[in-house]
């Protein structure tokens, strides 16, 4: 064998560094349209955005220092969110509720808990921290 080959494994538990749990987050977005029912205002009327969704995911690291990884994470997106929601008329697809942001919210927390279970990162010890929902025109305006 030569010497680099009896060297040091370089997956080895030093690439970890520590034990502590840690969160990523990514941000994805996708385009749907809605209107808000017994609402009196702008958003009464038909009208679309661009969704800008942030996902942090928790967990603790494997042996090469990765809890998460993001590829992984929009996997998850995409399967869980995008697939439905992209280019949809939200209150055609989502179940019976008032399509507000806050609504929105928790049924995405649904899927993608769902999904994360279905991946087995919740029985490795992963979790979804944290949520945030930003509905944009395309210029990136939040005055509408």
């Amino acid at each position: 064998m030569s010497q680099r080959e009896t060297s040091e494994n370089p997956c080895s538990p030093r690439l970890k560094y520590h034990n502590k749990r840690v969160a990523v987050t990514k941000s994805f977005t996708f385009d749907a349209a809605h209107r808000l029912e017994c609402y009196e205002g702008k958003c009464k009327h038909l009208h679309g955005h661009t969704y800008r969704l942030e996902i942090t995911i928790s967990g603790f690291v494997g042996e090469i220092g990765i809890s998460v990884d993001f590829g992984d994470i929009k996997a998850m997106f995409q399967s869980a969110i995008k697939s439905r929601l992209d280019h949809r008329y939200l209150n055609d697809v989502l179940p019976k509720m008032n399509t507000t942001a806050e609504n929105m919210i928790v049924w995405m927390w649904e899927q993608l808990d769902e999904e994360m279970a279905e991946r087995g990162l919740i029985s490795q010890g992963h979790r979804l921290e944290k949520l945030t929902l930003f509905d944009t025109d395309k210029f990136g305006n939040n005055d509408s």
